[in-house]
């Protein structure tokens, strides 16, 4: 990718801006039902010319540079770090540079200080020179932020590993979390999984301390580079916030008298955790986070480098990594082939491929592989609840989730399999799971069950991202959608989700969106599932969703909703054209009963008139969620099945309008 200049973090975008710059027909000139039918059917070939052998489809999955210069540093640490994958790392880097000298977190966002800071290190190691331009202006915008000191804890934890920050001027997180039963606040199910499998690991090197040689000062990064350790801020005694402080600073005084026979078995036992819980590919969780700090905790106990564990963990970064035709390489945070093959199983049914398809029956056979069938980390809270889950990622059995579940299901639904016992037991298995995985509050989350505890977003170790997995508006949904199309619509537990989800309905009449950009996305998967629940297009709720979707549709036909969103909300619902949002809202508008409005009309004029030639949509602009605003996701699948399912719908007409059945009344 080339360097983006991006927009500026107040100004919003014109009702007209398009995410398009390809050279197809506009869409005004693209015409009606007729362009609708070529545009699906350009979309179909495109997507099943990308199938592997074995059945699965993965896009590639962009998040920031910071992978990247994570993976560098985890290499430097280690002293593995070599020239070839120094040099393609670091044309990947510069190439995500922005104009101003800052990278941001998505694209065409702004500057973000963490995110510079390790892009800037990651290149002083790959031997640019810090008085090059662009070095020069990265360095500037980061003092003018207010130095490293200002930066996030995780940034300052990479940068002591160095020296270029002192360790006792990080918040201390003590291996000995290890031990607290889960009924003890902060203990380390009170984590949503992808915080836990990072935490655990983080307490054995936070305990440690470890300082390598740094390669080079970082004098220029610190806004006094006499002083680069201010003094840190007290907060008021009373509230939270004063009360972690103080938490804090009795652990530093822990860490200062701990007993070494008592710290060390609490490390032992933090490192069995962390190995009993490496994948069969040699990764932690299918993510790159916990891996890499899972291989400095071990390699700090004394597991060398040829130890099969480390060998695994490190071989398996290595399949993180996408190498480009310009000769840069880009680190995936992680690989969703679970959740790209259902979504193209889906979509592929809905623009008319036959049920027994080769095609589709290698990829029914292919998720039929993937169930989890033996117990993980959330039946830590649910010991009685058997099994039958898949994950987002090729290796994941701790941790499947219920978004994957319930998705996988709705697309073995779509398909005739030779064997259709075998998928009905699949199916029996996954609902039962799903249903034993349901929050007290009659919702679900992504990966645990009343993962909730106000507790962990306190602590001062968590400044970035979320770190507890509460249940989401979108998440439900998909669930409810595929209770109700199993038959379940009139069951309790569909029931409640549906109550949850009404009750969820910002007063916009949109559905906050957790795993995707933002309230496009969870308005374009709560109103199917209530359709599909059996509510009718009028709805009270329904036509609230209907009117703001409406609203914020964009001048040029299309739908976008910015990143930053999240944090402001003069962006909710505003933002460039871009495909998958588009296809989210024509998805919810089509459930709605909405196929004859003008702002259909036009949703699908815009799809067809911004495709390529070779079927595909371009879409640089990042709709996916790790962490709202923290963390977002590209995945370069999404541009090309949902449009694909918005325009089978539109031509098809609703996939599950004989096998949905009328709620009771009163709903």
């Amino acid at each position: 990718m080339t360097a983006t200049t991006g927009g500026s973090a107040g100004a919003l975008p014109p009702r007209t801006a398009s995410a398009s710059d390809t050279d197809s027909d506009t869409p005004a000139a693209a015409g009606g039902p007729d362009a609708a039918v070529r545009a699906m059917r350009r979309a179909t070939d495109f997507l099943l010319a990308r199938q592997d052998a074995e059945g699965w489809w993965k896009g590639d999955l962009e998040t920031n540079v910071t992978m990247d210069a994570e993976d560098l540093l985890l290499r430097q640490f280690l002293g593995i770090r070599d020239e070839e994958t120094t040099r393609a790392a670091a044309l990947f880097i510069r190439g995500e540079q922005r104009e101003d000298g800052t990278w941001a977190t998505f694209h065409g966002g702004p500057g973000e200080l963490s995110t510079t800071i390790e892009a800037y290190v990651a290149l002083r190691l790959a031997g640019d020179a810090p008085d090059a331009p662009h070095m020069a202006r990265a360095a500037q915008w980061v003092r003018a932020q207010g130095g490293i000191a200002a930066a996030r804890v995780f940034t300052r934890i990479w940068l002591a590993l160095f020296g270029w920050w002192k360790w006792e001027d990080l918040p201390e997180l003590p291996p000995e979390v290890i031990w607290l039963p889960k009924w003890v606040p902060l203990n380390i199910y009170d984590f949503g999984c992808w915080a836990r499998q990072t935490i655990v690991p983080l307490t054995i090197v936070s305990a440690q301390r470890p300082v390598r040689p740094a390669p080079f000062p970082l004098r220029e990064l610190h806004t006094d580079s006499d002083r680069p350790r201010p003094a840190r801020r007290r907060l008021p005694p009373a509230g939270w916030g004063g009360a972690f402080q103080q938490l804090d600073r009795l652990l530093h005084g822990y860490h200062r008298v701990a007993p070494r026979w008592l710290r060390r078995a609490a490390m032992n036992t933090a490192a069995r955790w962390i190995i009993e819980r490496q994948e069969n590919d040699g990764c932690w969780g299918g993510i790159q986070p916990p891996a890499v700090y899972s291989l400095i905790a071990l390699h700090l106990l004394g597991y060398d480098l040829e130890h099969p564990v480390m060998r695994a963990g490190l071989a398996s970064l290595d399949r993180f990594a996408v190498w480009r035709e310009d000769g840069s390489r880009m680190i995936e945070a992680c690989q969703s082939p679970v959740w790209d093959t259902c979504l193209a199983t889906i979509a592929l049914a809905d623009a008319g491929l036959p049920a027994d398809h080769p095609q589709l029956v290698r990829a029914a056979d292919w998720m039929l592989g993937e169930e989890i069938v033996r117990p993980g980390d959330w039946a830590v809270r649910t010991k009685r609840l058997a099994p039958g889950g898949w994950a987002f990622e090729f290796h994941n059995d701790n941790y499947p989730d219920i978004d994957d579940t319930a998705e996988v299901v709705l697309a073995l639904r779509r398909v005739r399999h030779p064997d259709p016992e075998r998928t009905d037991r699949a199916v029996a298995r996954a609902v039962r799971w799903t249903l034993g995985m349901r929050s007290r509050d009659g919702a679900w989350a992504a990966f645990d069950v009343d993962n909730t505890s106000p507790f962990p977003n306190r602590l001062p170790f968590c400044d970035f991202g979320e770190v507890i997995d509460p249940p989401s508006a979108d998440v439900t949904a998909h669930v409810v959608e595929m209770l109700a199309v199993e038959g379940l619509a009139h069951d309790p537990h569909t029931r409640r989700g549906v109550e949850w989800l009404l009750a969820a309905q910002e007063p916009n009449g949109s559905w906050f969106g957790r795993w995707g950009v933002n309230h496009v996305y969870g308005t374009g998967s709560v109103v199917p599932a209530l359709t599909a629940a059996g509510l009718p297009a009028a709805h009270p709720a329904i036509r609230r969703a209907v009117a703001w979707l409406q609203t914020v549709q964009n001048d040029d036909g299309g739908w976008g909703e910015d990143l930053r969103s999240y944090r402001e909300e003069q962006w909710i619902g505003r933002g460039a054209s871009t495909a998958s949002q588009t296809a989210w809202a024509l998805i919810a508008l089509l459930a709605a009963g909405e196929r004859e409005s003008k702002a259909v009309e036009r949703g699908v004029e815009w799809l067809a008139g911004t495709q390529r030639e070779d079927g595909s949509w371009d879409e640089p602009y990042f709709t996916g969620t790790g962490f709202p605003w923290d963390f977002s996701i590209n995945y370069h699948l999404y541009r090309q099945v949902f449009p694909l399912t918005a325009l089978g719908r539109y031509v098809h007409g609703d996939p599950y309008r004989d096998r949905t059945a009328a709620p009771p009344q009163g709903s």
